[in-house]
C-alpha cells in the first residue's frame, strides 16, 4: 500500500508493516544517503495514545471531572487532546507531501480529505447523532452545531497543508550548516500570520452587549449579557464567542460549554452541578470551543508539528532529532506556563490562547520525543503496541468508541426498557457492582471494555489489512 497515504493526516493511517520508512523518503531527495531503517512507529504510538485519552476524559470525566476540561482558565488531561490531534496532523503533513510529485494531485488530495473531515464531523458532532444514549436520530436545522472536533481538524489540515504543498519546491532539499536552518521553512510565515489575526482580533475587537434564549430549561427564557467592551478574556464578552455569534449564529453553537461547570455557575465545581441562584447569566449561555477564530489559532498546532516533521526528514542521527525536538519542546512548555502565570495571557483551551498553544505544543513535543525514545531508538515497541494498533485505525475508533456509535447500535437492542442492554449490564454488573464503586468501576470500564476492546479490534482490523480512511 502506497506509504503517502499511511502518512497523511492523522486520521488517515492505512499501511501493511512494510511500507517505506522516513530513511527511504529522505534517500529519494539525497541519493547519498545509503542507511536504510525501518519506518517509524512513533507516529501510530502517538496518535493511538491521544485517541485513548480522548476516549478516557469523555467517559470517565464525569466519574472523575478533575480530568475533564478545565471549566476555563488552567490545563486539564482532557485539554491536551486536540492540539496533539493538530500537532501530529502537522507531522504527517511533512512527510505525505513528500510523495506526490505535482501540486495539482496534492490539492486534490487536500480539498478531498478537508470535505470528507467536514462531512463526518457535522454528522457526528452537530446533532444529528445522539449516541450512545439516546437511541433516536435527527437535529433541527434551526439549532444544527456547524463547528467540532473534526471541523477543526479540517480546516487546519486544509490550511496547513496547502501551505506545505505550495512552498515545498521553494525550499532546499538540504539544510545549511547551523541548528537554526531547519526554521527557515515558510510554514512559520503562515503560522505568524495566523498568530497576528488571531490575537490582533481578540483585543482589538469591540464587543457589545449580546441575548441568547436558554432552551435546556423547562421553560425558554432570554437572558441579555453586558458587555461594551474589548480585549476580555472572560467567557462572557471575549472576542472569540462574539465572532462565533455573528458568522455561525448563537442557535448554532455548543449548548452546553464547560464553564457551566465553574465556581461562579455550580457549587460541584469542577464537577457538573445544579446553577447556583445567582449565578450569571452567561452560564446558560452557548459558546463554540471549536470555533472560528479559536480554529485560526489552533493552525499554530499543525505548524508546530509540521516542524517536527521537517526535523525527523532531515536529520537522520536520533541524537539530532532528539536534540531538535526536546529543546524546541521545552521552550515552548516554558513560554506557556510564562504567559499563564505571570497572568499575562492565561493557559484556556477555549479560547485557543497562545499559552495554551506554547504549553500544550511544547508538552506534545516532548511525549513524541519519549516514545520515539522508547519505541525506535531502544525498540520498546511491544509495550505499545496497542497504541499503535489504534493510531492505524483512528477514525475507526475514534468513531465507533469516542462518539458511542457502536455503543449506540448495542443499545439498540434492549429488553423490555431501553436502559436494559448489553452495554449498561456489563458497564453495571461486571465494573461497577463487583467493584462496589460507580467512579472506579466506570474507570475500570472505559479502560478494558472500551479501550482495550477496541485496541484489539483495531489490532485484528490490521493484520487482516482493513482500515478505516479518510
Amino acid at each position: 500500500m502506497d506509504e503517502a497515504k499511511r502518512m497523511e493526516e492523522g486520521f488517515s493511517t492505512p499501511h501493511n508493516g512494510d511500507g517505506d520508512s522516513i530513511e527511504q523518503i529522505v534517500e529519494q531527495e539525497q541519493p547519498s544517503v545509503k542507511q536504510k531503517t525501518k519506518r517509524v512507529a512513533t507516529l501510530d504510538a502517538f496518535r493511538g495514545l491521544t485517541i485513548v485519552v480522548m476516549v478516557l476524559v469523555d467517559d470517565a470525566g464525569g466519574a472523575y471531572p478533575h480530568i475533564d476540561h478545565s471549566p476555563w482558565n488552567g490545563c486539564t488531561l482532557a485539554d491536551f487532546v486536540m492540539p496533539f490531534f493538530l500537532f501530529i496532523v502537522g507531522v504527517a503533513i511533512a512527510l505525505a507531501l513528500k510523495r506526490i510529485p505535482k501540486v495539482r494531485d496534492a490539492v486534490k488530495k487536500i480539498i478531498l480529505r478537508t470535505l470528507k473531515l467536514l462531512f463526518w464531523g457535522v454528522l457526528l458532532q452537530g446533532g444529528y447523532s445522539h449516541a450512545p444514549d439516546d437511541l433516536s436520530y435527527g437535529v433541527d436545522m434551526r439549532f444544527i452545531r456547524w463547528c467540532g472536533i473534526l471541523q477543526r481538524i479540517a480546516l487546519v489540515y486544509c490550511v496547513v497543508a496547502l501551505i506545505e504543498t505550495y512552498t515545498t519546491k521553494l525550499r532546499p532539499s538540504s539544510l545549511k550548516p547551523g541548528q537554526l536552518s531547519i526554521f527557515s521553512a515558510y510554514q512559520w510565515f503562515g503560522g505568524f500570520v495566523a498568530f497576528v489575526i488571531y490575537m490582533v482580533t481578540t483585543l482589538s475587537l469591540y464587543v457589545p452587549d449580546w441575548s441568547f434564549v436558554d432552551y435546556n430549561s423547562q421553560e425558554a427564557k432570554r437572558y441579555t449579557i453586558q458587555c461594551g467592551m474589548r480585549g476580555h478574556l472572560g467567557p462572557a464578552c471575549n472576542a472569540v464567542g462574539y465572532v462565533d455569534r455573528q458568522v455561525w449564529g448563537v442557535n448554532h453553537l455548543y449548548s452546553q460549554p464547560v464553564w457551566t461547570r465553574s465556581k461562579e455557575c455550580t457549587l460541584s465545581s469542577p464537577a457538573e452541578g445544579p446553577f447556583l441562584k445567582n449565578a450569571p447569566s452567561w452560564c446558560r449561555a452557548p459558546f463554540e470551543p471549536e470555533g472560528l477564530l479559536s480554529s485560526i489559532s489552533a493552525i499554530l498546532s499543525g505548524v508546530i508539528g509540521i516542524h517536527y516533521g521537517h526535523v525527523l526528514i532531515h536529520f537522520k542521527g536520533h541524537s539530532e532529532r532528539l536534540k531538535q525536538w526536546l529543546s524546541l519542546g521545552f521552550v515552548l512548555f516554558t513560554i506557556g506556563l510564562i504567559l499563564h502565570f505571570t497572568h499575562a495571557i492565561p493557559i484556556n483551551k477555549q479560547l485557543y490562547s497562545l499559552s495554551y498553544v506554547c504549553f500544550t505544543a511544547g508538552a506534545a513535543g516532548i511525549v513524541f520525543s519519549v516514545l520515539y525514545l522508547l519505541i525506535d531508538v531502544w525498540k520498546l515497541r511491544t509495550p505499545f503496541l496497542l497504541l499503535e494498533w489504534i493510531g492505524m485505525n483512528a477514525m475507526l475508533v475514534f468513531v465507533m468508541a469516542a462518539q458511542g456509535i457502536f455503543a449506540a447500535f448495542v443499545n439498540g437492542w434492549y429488553y423490555k426498557d431501553p436502559d436494559n442492554s448489553l452495554v449498561n449490564w456489563i458497564e453495571n454488573h461486571v465494573f461497577i457492582n463487583v467493584w462496589h464503586s460507580e467512579r472506579l468501576g466506570t474507570l475500570l470500564y472505559v479502560i478494558f471494555a472500551e479501550i482495550t476492546f477496541w485496541g484489539v479490534v483495531a489490532g485484528i482490523f490490521h493484520k487482516l489489512g482493513i482500515y478505516w480512511k479518510v
